[in-house]
This record gives structure tokens, C-alpha cells and sequence, in this order.
């Protein structure tokens, strides 16, 4: 069983699609990083499958059910913006009402619960106000996870974070999927953190899914390549690319693709005149893959 399945999906503004016969599909107990650029339907997708928007058309399944399921509406949390909490209340009293919205009995347990998961058990009495961002995005999160949602869903959690912060995010959601079992959909621009956590991956474009795949898979399509410098840049350029297919200068470097015999590279080089002054292998990571791939549709 899938934690969402959804079957050509649209839902459109004023004529305009924001999404177009969307197909996704997000396996239970998957961090599912939902990838696209700003107005591709990223934001309009989630707010579907919260039930914020009503689509035009399309199927919408959580957990093998229709999403409108009261039954399984009660097992998703999501943050989307912002948390929505009273500034001047406290992160305990924000979460006392959210509880009280929900209907749970025993909030005092639940909210010690959700904010051991988050880091912040020390923060209880802290106004909301006085709070940084990371700590509003976190936050927000445990406000999503009352009530042991299955499904927790996250609108751009991680951006304008730190490095700490977003050290602290990623830990709090592997430790979600895998202590607690619940699957999350993450939508992010700062691809290097999400390939950091995600298992599956879904590329959006213009409203319409373009590559849906898993970590594995992705890291199979990868290209390896050989990364060096040396005094003479131009000159080694020049040298290697009468030996080798694919050759560029790119941040600051000169790359070799599909090669990764970084003892042949040397050795070619000394043998032309050229001292090797850094040389590693490595592989094209999720966002060079996805700037690569959008390059592609466009000349399409």
C-alpha cells in the first residue's frame, strides 16, 4: 500500500492550471522529496491532498482510501506557510489549543510527546515570539504530529534555516520515519539538504509530474566523473579532451565524465607536461541532476 496515490490531478485559477493531470505516488514510510521550481504546483498539490483546495478533476488516495475519508483525514498533519500560532502565547499554550482543536484527551502528554520529538522539551514556557525561525519551524512541526499522524506533509520547512537548523531538521525527520514510522512529503529548494534524507524523489514542472524516482535510482542515473586542477587549465583541457569524450571547465575545476580511473588522468596529464595540484572522484548530485534535467525540457 501507497501513503498517497494520485491519478491526473488539476486543479486550475482564472483558467491557468497551477496543476495538470498529476500522477505521484508515495510509498509508506518514504521521505519524499517534492521537487520544483517556484510556481510549478508544488504548494497547490499539498493543499489538495490537505483538503485546503477542492481539485477540478482527478483522484486522490491516502492510504488506499479517497482523501475525503474522515477516517484517514485524521491521520495526516501537515504544515503549509507557517504554524499559525499566537505570537504573545507560549509554544506550550499554542500546542494546548491546537489540542483542544483536535480533540485530544490527553494533551499534556501529547504535547511533552511532540516536542521531545522536535528538540524543544526545554522550550515549553518560551513565548512564540521569542522564538527563532528554526525553532517556529519546529514548531510548526510538532504542531503537525499531535495527534500521531501517519502522514505528515511540509510545505518548504528548511528554508532561511542555518546550517545548524537545517542539521536539526534533517535529524527530526529521519528520526519521524524511523522511530515513529510516519512517511513525509517535503517540498524544498535547497536540494544538496534534501538529498541528504529523502528516499524517493518527484519533479514537477508547469503542474505536471516530469520524473517520479527513488534515492537508489537516482543515484544509479548519477554521472561519475573526475574532478581536478592544475596550473594550467586551458592547456590540460585541451590535452584531455583529445583522449577523453566529455571534458569541461566547471566551478573552477576541470571535469572528466563517466571516467573514474583517477590514476590514468594522472598519468596522461604527466605524460603532456601537466601536474595533477588536486585531483577526487565524484558524482553529480540531486541538484546539478535536476538543473541538467530542466535544461533538457526546455530544449525540448
Amino acid at each position: 500500500m501507497n501513503a498517497i496515490e494520485i491519478r491526473n490531478l488539476s486543479k486550475s485559477f482564472r483558467g491557468m492550471y497551477a496543476v495538470n493531470q498529476l500522477n505521484m505516488t508515495v510509498p509508506v514510510g518514504a521521505i519524499y522529496g517534492f521537487i520544483g521550481e517556484n510556481g510549478s504546483g508544488k504548494s497547490t498539490t499539498e493543499k489538495l491532498i490537505c483538503g485546503h483546495l477542492v481539485p477540478d478533476g482527478g483522484e486522490i488516495k491516502l492510504f488506499g482510501k479517497d482523501y475525503t475519508d474522515p477516517g484517514v483525514r485524521v491521520r495526516v498533519g501537515a504544515l503549509i506557510e507557517d504554524p499559525g500560532c499566537f505570537p504573545g502565547s507560549s509554544v506550550y499554550q499554542n500546542l494546548k489549543m491546537q489540542c483542544i482543536n483536535l480533540g485530544i484527551e490527553n494533551a499534556d502528554e501529547e504535547i511533552h510527546r511532540v516536542l521531545r520529538i522536535v528538540r524543544m522539551e526545554d522550550n515549553a514556557n518560551l513565548k512564540f515570539k521569542s522564538c527563532s525561525l528554526g525553532m517556529k519551524q519546529r514548531i510548526g512541526i510538532a504542531m503537525a504530529l499531535l495527534g500521531e499522524p501517519a502522514l505528515l506533509i511540509l510545505d518548504e520547512p528548511i528554508n532561511g534555516l542555518d546550517t545548524d537548523g537545517m542539521r536539526i531538521m534533517r535529524e527530526i525527520l529521519v528520526d519521524i520515519t524511523k522511530t515513529y514510522g510516519c512517511t513525509v512529503l517535503i517540498s524544498s529548494h535547497i536540494l544538496g539538504e534534501l538529498e541528504k534524507i529523502a528516499t524517493h524523489y518527484g519533479i514537477i514542472r508547469q503542474g505536471k509530474m516530469i520524473m517520479e524516482l527513488s534515492a537508489e535510482e537516482m543515484d544509479g542515473r548519477a554521472q561519475v566523473f573526475v574532478s581536478l586542477k592544475t596550473k594550467d587549465m586551458n592547456g590540460a583541457k585541451t590535452v584531455l579532451s583529445e583522449r577523453f569524450a566529455d571534458v569541461r571547465l566547471e566551478d573552477e575545476c576541470i571535469r572528466i565524465y563517466d571516467v573514474d580511473d583517477t590514476a590514468a588522468v594522472i598519468d596522461y596529464l604527466m605524460e603532456n607536461g601537466h601536474v595533477v595540484s588536486e585531483i577526487k572522484k565524484n558524482k553529480i548530485g540531486l541538484e546539478e541532476y535536476y538543473i541538467e534535467l530542466m535544461s533538457a525540457k526546455e530544449e525540448n
